[in-house]
């Protein structure tokens, strides 16, 4: 392994040094190991119980390698908290990712969450940071928080910037137009997926990176809109795979193969629901919220859905003297199972409020078939779609429906090892090993059962 660190350093830092402007246009010497870590987002485990699931490239990698009948999550189960743990080896009481986003809950005023880059939201070091401190060069596509520039050499975001490096290099190329780029929101999440496919094989074969962080959505947007283990879902389960498959032939294409690992993670999984609850609808009717354009103006509380949970606020001056009321209100509501206390927050992974004022002073729990909806119009419990079924995730971490998928091939990863689980904070740890690195101050370990 450190024959690959010293191969690596002797190229990686001529090439970190350059990463704040264009990268280099002519593919690189190869410059040590490849460590792929790829996210297909909202990939639930249980799907592998399908002896008939249409994913041949994963199956195959999974003959080849290692894999685990389930990995368990952190809470709140949802993406940019998970792929920050997945990226960092610790729980958001750590790593301080609680949302899509940071959340601000100003006195009297709705909670609300606005996306923000990695170095405003992320409070623990990552892989990709060491890989960079260790001299390797990193890439992302897609990961999520967003990181351009810093410890990542190269970059295809989420929303990616015409003015790009890697935008610019495509372009020339003729893997993407400036006119597609421009309007890159706008586009479908099967087309998105293809275009951040293009933009990792590109990155492989034209800039060789020692770890690529890639990321896919169209999966989890098709759970949201229809629901597991649907038509929709298969058919979106073996685009992914089509879309792993792509990126494999560009490792092999850049004469990759025998240097390169790839670890097939989610961020979590899905359950179905039918009725849909509406906290902050149950607040405007008894009063302790007001609606001004059919949005929350001013309250006492105010509540964040993250799908089978939800976040809920009392910041107002005058929330302490009702704050029994509001929890026997929302407790009461039809499909809230419990709530969760402060005091379980720890053993939940989660900060304390007077270490993060992002975390909620408690927290909503749904039943099964339920979740939660952030409408303050109408009634607070509604039929999703008469006669249809949605997904969400978000639910307890501990409920097995929320387990993701881990899946590990290529160099340094023992062939035909078969776990029966992990926790998704040993993935840094593990992909550090298989660079020659080691994390320190992580919640998990290496995964010794599956390396070589």
């Amino acid at each position: 392994m450190k024959r690959w660190i010293a191969a690596a350093l002797s190229l990686g830092l001529a090439a970190c040094a350059g990463s704040g402007g264009a990268a280099p246009a002519s593919p690189a010497s190869p410059a040590g190991p490849l460590v792929i870590l790829i996210s297909l987002d909202g990939f639930p485990a249980c799907m592998f119980d399908d002896p008939r699931l249409p994913v041949p490239t994963l199956q195959r990698l999974m003959r080849e390698g290692a894999s685990a009948k389930g990995m368990t999550i952190i809470n709140p189960t949802v993406t940019w908290p998970n792929h920050t743990t997945l990226a960092t080896g610790v729980a958001p009481a750590k790593h301080g990712v609680l949302y899509n986003g940071l959340l601000t809950a100003e006195p009297g005023k709705p909670a609300k969450v606005e996306q923000k880059n990695r170095s405003v939201l992320v409070k623990a070091p990552t892989v990709y940071d060491a890989a960079h401190a260790a001299g390797l060069t990193t890439a992302e596509v897609d990961w999520v928080p967003p990181q351009t520039g810093g410890t990542i050499t190269w970059a295809f975001e989420e929303n990616p910037s015409p003015d790009g490096p890697i935008e610019r290099e495509m372009v020339a190329a003729g893997l993407i137009t400036a006119a597609e780029l421009a309007d890159f929101k706008k586009g479908n999440p099967p087309w998105r997926d293809l275009m951040w496919t293009r933009a990792a094989a590109h990155i492989v074969k034209t800039h060789r990176p020692n770890l690529l962080l890639f990321h896919l959505l169209n999966l989890d947007a098709t759970h949201h809109k229809y629901g597991p283990k649907t038509p929709a879902a298969l058919s979106a389960i073996a685009l992914a795979d089509a879309r792993v498959a792509e990126l494999l032939a560009a490792v092999e294409e850049a004469g990759l193969t025998k240097q390169t690992t790839v670890v097939v993670v989610s961020d979590h999984g899905f359950k179905a629901t039918k009725r849909s609850i509406r906290p902050n609808a149950a607040l405007v009717q008894a009063g302790y919220a007001k609606l001004q354009g059919g949005k929350i103006a001013s309250c006492m509380a105010s509540v964040v859905p993250e799908g089978g949970t939800a976040m809920v606020y009392l910041r107002a001056p005058e929330s302490a003297a009702a704050a029994g009321r509001i929890r026997e209100l929302l407790k009461g509501l039809e499909g809230v199972d419990r709530l969760i206390e402060p005091d379980e927050y720890l053993k939940l992974g989660m900060p304390l409020p007077k270490d993060n004022p992002q975390m909620a002073d408690f927290v909503l729990v749904a039943k099964p078939g339920y979740g939660f909806a952030g409408v303050a119009e109408g009634e607070p419990v509604v039929d999703v779609t008469e006669g249809m079924t949605i997904g969400l995730h978000g639910y307890v971490a501990e409920d097995p429906d929320m387990n993701a998928i881990f899946i590990a091939w290529g160099r340094g990863i023992r062939k035909g090892a078969r776990i029966e689980t992990l926790r998704n904070v040993d993935v840094a740890p593990t992909v550090a090993a298989l660079l020659g690195l080691t994390l320190e101050g992580v919640d998990g370990r290496a995964v010794s059962a599956v390396l070589e």
